[in-house]
């Protein structure tokens, strides 16, 4: 199993729970308490994970990986936005710097700024 088949298998899982019992199902839980409460339940794992990062103990570092993309995925869900989305943007991104990747971001009017 790659790591694609992982995503797509755990993005259906929580597609099929955003509309499942709330009292049965942390995901359903997340999704009644609305957009403010995933983001925040997102930066704390970011955090978490930055914590674990500075530790360097690995264990809990890929702990914290795996909240962290848990919950990146919810936050998609939320916006019924597939893993493939997000792939096939790493994927435009292979083989550009990521400094002609941001400066690209900078001059659409679009882009997000950082």
């Amino acid at each position: 199993m790659t790591a694609n088949d992982t995503l797509f298998r755990l993005a259906q899982v929580l597609e099929m729970r955003k509309q499942a019992d709330p009292d049965k199902s942390y995901v359903a839980q997340l999704h009644r308490k609305g957009l403010d409460h995933i983001l925040k339940k997102l930066g704390e794992e970011a955090i978490e994970t930055v914590i674990a990062g500075k530790a360097g103990d690995i264990d809990p570092l890929i702990y914290e990986t795996a909240d962290l993309w848990f919950h990146s995925l919810v936050l998609l869900s939320h916006y019924n936005i597939s893993p493939d989305a997000i792939l096939a943007e790493l994927d435009r991104r292979f083989g550009l710097s990521g400094l002609d990747e941001k400066a690209q971001r900078h001059s659409s009017p679009s882009s997000p700024r950082d």
